[in-house]
């Protein structure tokens, strides 16, 4: 047998465990089980792994790490409370301290940037994202993360990139041959099937284990879903339960061939951020959309944009104007087997906006004519600094503070 036959035999037999133990029970809806195991597994190894962590370091440098994973301990207490003893009724030049104090507090470690980074965990996940070094503590936790890295990248990986590269496949072909029928109600239940079925393998290539939780409030047609935000995953995690239709950004690559696919069977609603009068279209499309009992439900994320998985921010007032019946949802994933958070600010899915190409043009210009480049802007002769200008240098000097900041990235 030479090599070629070799690959052939790896390759039919690699299929067809997939085709026979995923992508059928997904097309059907059923779970065999296997990712629920793997799931106990990996909890009962993460459970001895943390044993082993705590025996391995000291017992206060544990109770020091595990009591707060900020840089600072803060005081909560209110402002009444922190100024009592050190004053009387009139003021005093010592009420300076404490709102030095706090000022200093909240520009090294504010409640908005922190909800914009990973999560860190108290304990080690075998992986990373913790303050604390974890990588080798004792000859059989090391043997532990060895196999870890075997299993990971010689199985799963390979695994997750074929349903991965399956899933949106099917569902970019799959939607677009639907949307070449005519509008009824075939091509709505075709449409429902497609988008299901995908999901469900785009699901099983993250190894992902969901449980819903009081399904009796599930979503009904002609309402509207709000839920947290955290990543573009979230999408495909309240799709695994049932049909959404989505509303979201226009982006370009992939993700644009995804979203023009999509379009064509099921009508969901894309939009520029940067146009206004967008907006507006959009807003009259989703009360069209929910006037109309019998289409799904639609999808939206008030927050705007992804926050890491510790906290809700304030939620846009639009959503909640349209009318409808409102579902409220929440999606909180375990941190402890991967960061599902997605940076959209580090990490864009678009090439770059239009502030960005604005840039990039200015500094193509500046460096061709010799010419100082500077971020100010030309009405500044005419106007007062804006105050965007200078929460930005706060925000600037808040990250050097903390370590990750630009004047770090650069010098390291």
């Amino acid at each position: 047998m030479d090599g070629s036959e070799l690959a052939g035999k790896i390759l039919y037999t690699w299929m067809t465990l997939v085709l026979g133990f995923i992508l059928l029970p997904s097309a059907f809806g059923v779970s065999l089980g296997i990712s629920q195991i793997y799931m106990k597994i990996l909890v009962k190894t993460l459970e001895w792994a943390t044993i082993r962590i705590e025996k391995g370091v000291s017992k206060k440098s544990v109770l020091k790490h595990s009591a707060s994973v900020g840089i600072i301990q803060r005081d909560e207490s209110p402002m009444e409370k922190g100024l009592s003893g050190l004053r009387g009724r009139d003021f005093e030049l010592s009420d300076v301290f404490y709102f030095s104090k706090k000022g200093l507090e909240a520009i090294v470690e504010d409640e908005v940037t922190q909800r914009f980074s990973s999560e860190e965990l108290v304990s080690w996940n075998l992986l990373t994202r913790t303050n604390v070094n974890f990588q080798y503590i004792s000859p059989r936790l090391t043997m532990v993360w060895v196999l870890g890295v075997l299993v990971r990248y010689c199985i799963l990986l390979p695994l997750r990139v074929t349903l991965a590269f399956i899933g949106i496949s099917l569902l970019v072909m799959g939607t677009t041959l639907v949307g070449q029928l005519p509008e009824s109600s075939l091509k709505n239940w075709l449409s429902e099937l497609v988008h299901l079925t995908c999901c469900r393998i785009c699901v099983r290539a993250l190894s992902g284990t969901i449980h819903y939780h009081n399904k009796q409030y599930k979503p009904q047609k002609g309402g509207i879903c709000v839920a947290n935000h955290t990543s573009p995953i979230d999408v495909l995690i309240l799709t695994m339960d049932g049909c959404y239709a989505m509303v979201g950004q226009v982006h370009g690559g992939l993700m644009g061939i995804i979203q023009r696919a999509m379009v064509k069977a099921c009508p969901h609603v894309w939009f520029e951020r940067s146009e206004m009068k967008d907006r507006h279209l959009v807003t009259q499309r989703l009360r069209e959309h929910i006037a109309d009992k019998k289409k799904l439900p639609i999808l939206i994320f008030p927050e705007g944009t992804c926050i890491n998985n510790t906290s809700v921010m304030m939620f846009k007032k639009g959503s909640f104007e349209i009318g409808g019946t409102i579902h409220p949802v929440a999606i909180k994933y375990n941190p402890q087997f991967g960061d599902a958070f997605w940076n959209s600010s580090k990490y864009n899915m678009k090439g770059e906006d239009a502030v960005q190409f604005a840039n990039r043009v200015k500094s193509a210009i500046a460096v061709q004519g010799g010419l100082t480049e500077l971020p100010w802007d030309g009405g500044l002769k005419r106007a007062r600094v804006k105050d965007t200008f200078k929460e930005e240098q706060q925000k600037n000097y808040s990250k050097m503070i903390v370590g990750n900041g630009s004047l770090n990235s650069e010098s390291n």
